[in-house]
């Protein structure tokens, strides 16, 4: 599946902002299942001092400074991505979820030691007593891990409502789990949690998931949203895409930007800006099939 992509953001400022400095995940990653064919950045006002490189976790991080006096910013990012559908693990052979766990303490290899990383807190999942209570339904001894997986994917899904007015990008998963809301992010680090709560290792994904319009109606385009799901290391499997927020293995509908620890690690944007009054964003994101 091939996708055009246009992702943009505006700030506006009801005083002048002399200097800010920008951090941006916003280039699609390669992936053994996602090829990144092209990649533009342009941000206005217009200016050259844009510097990319990989961050920690392997993503593409651009930063980029701006040192005169403005009234608003535009990002837009342009790509063009292929997705190939990746071989399915089959549920039911994968390693059971004790022998996984063993294997992130145990194991010293190069790809074990990568995912172990995943197992522990991070700024915005903080694991607590009540979200291993809530995981151990699914996790019974000796299961496959996918088919836990699943399982709790599916109950976060049943059990917490898509409410987009209910939660910022700071609330804490304590009090997702206690009011049962939130959005995509949320869920992500919700399931995250649980799953480092029993000592799996599990990662945060920052993307885009194809959305089809209603039947009869033409897309609209730009009002398509920044997406959020995880994946979780499987052992022989390796790592493994689901989305809690619909109830889904991640396929070829999902775009892969960044991926890292939780939200802190891959934000779409964020910077620090001196002065600007009242700000105002807003962002528009298309996801187009290439043969379009």
């Amino acid at each position: 599946m091939k996708y055009r992509i246009t992702h943009t953001t505006k700030y506006t400022y009801s005083e002048a902002v002399p200097v800010c400095h920008n951090l941006v995940h916003l280039k699609p990653r390669d992936t053994p299942a996602q090829t990144c064919e092209y990649y533009r950045l342009l941000i206005l006002p217009d200016q050259s001092k844009v510097s990319e490189r990989l961050d920690y976790f392997g993503n593409t991080a651009a930063y980029f400074a701006i040192d005169q006096a403005h009234h608003g910013l535009s990002v837009t990012a342009t790509s063009r991505v292929s997705v190939a559908v990746a071989k399915n693990a089959d549920t039911g052979t994968t390693l059971a979820w004790e022998e996984v766990q063993n294997r992130l303490r145990t194991d010293r290899s190069a790809e074990v030691l990568d995912a172990y990383q995943f197992v522990f807190d991070s700024p915005y999942v903080e694991r607590f007593e009540a979200l291993a209570d809530y995981v151990r339904p699914s996790f019974e001894a000796g299961r496959p891990i996918l088919e836990g997986v699943l399982e709790l994917t599916a109950r976060i899904h049943d059990d917490f409502k898509y409410d987009p007015r209910a939660t910022t990008v700071h609330t804490p998963i304590h009090e997702v789990f206690e009011q049962r809301h939130g959005v995509c992010q949320d869920f992500a680090h919700l399931q995250i949690g649980c799953l480092r709560s029993i000592g799996l290792a599990a990662r945060y994904v920052s993307g885009y998931l194809r959305t089809e319009p209603p039947e009869g109606k033409p897309r609209l385009v730009g009002a398509d949203a920044s997406h959020a799901w995880l994946e979780v290391y499987c052992g022989d499997a390796g790592w493994i895409g689901v989305d809690p927020t619909n109830n889904l293995r991640a396929a070829t509908d999902h775009i892969t930007l960044a991926w890292g620890r939780d939200y802190n690690d891959v934000c779409p944007i964020q910077g620090t800006i001196v002065g600007g009054g009242e700000r105002k964003m807003t962002v528009s994101v298309d996801v187009a099939p290439g043969e379009e």
